[in-house]
């Protein structure tokens, strides 16, 4: 038999016995994760503020989807009523008479951010003189980048340009 020496012993007895396996701890995993739920929260709230139920969005089949959200972002929701042939023109919950009126806010916006971008929402039977004005008073406030929300297929959202 081999004997171990008074050294051996001493070094044998410092080891620390093996570990168990570690366990698993879920408290922190379930913080994170409400953690990350109220932050997806917060900024999907803001987008969902801004969109109309009123307003059907046309069917772009090659729509693509925006590569990033801008921070001066401006949406404008356009709805139609077909019966009088009119059209309202919406910023910020703020209902605007004609297309000439939006032309301080849009260069308010740019004013502040000049990369800012105009969205239009716009309903799917809206009038094409009705676009052009919007279109020729988003042109007249200095905006150069104006984006259309479409639908690629019914009940799916994506913006085209």
């Amino acid at each position: 038999m081999h004997k171990l020496t008074q050294t051996q012993k001493r070094e044998k007895e410092r080891k620390n016995p093996p570990e168990e396996d570690p366990e698993f701890q879920i408290a922190p995993m379930i913080d994170i994760l409400l953690v990350l739920l109220v932050f997806f929260m917060s900024i999907s709230s803001t987008e969902v503020l801004q969109s109309n139920r009123e307003i059907q969005l046309p069917v772009a089949n090659d729509a693509k989807s925006a590569s990033k959200s801008n921070p001066g972002q401006v949406i404008i929701n356009v709805t139609w009523v077909a019966v009088n042939n009119l059209g309202t023109i919406e910023i910020n919950d703020t209902r605007y008479p004609d297309a000439g009126a939006i032309v301080p806010i849009l260069q308010k916006a740019i004013s502040a951010n000049p990369l800012a971008r105009v969205l239009i929402r716009a309903d799917k039977n809206t009038r094409y003189d009705f676009l052009r004005s919007l279109m020729q008073s988003i042109g007249a406030a200095g905006v150069a980048n104006v984006t259309f929300s479409v639908v690629d297929k019914e009940g799916a959202q994506a913006e085209s340009k």
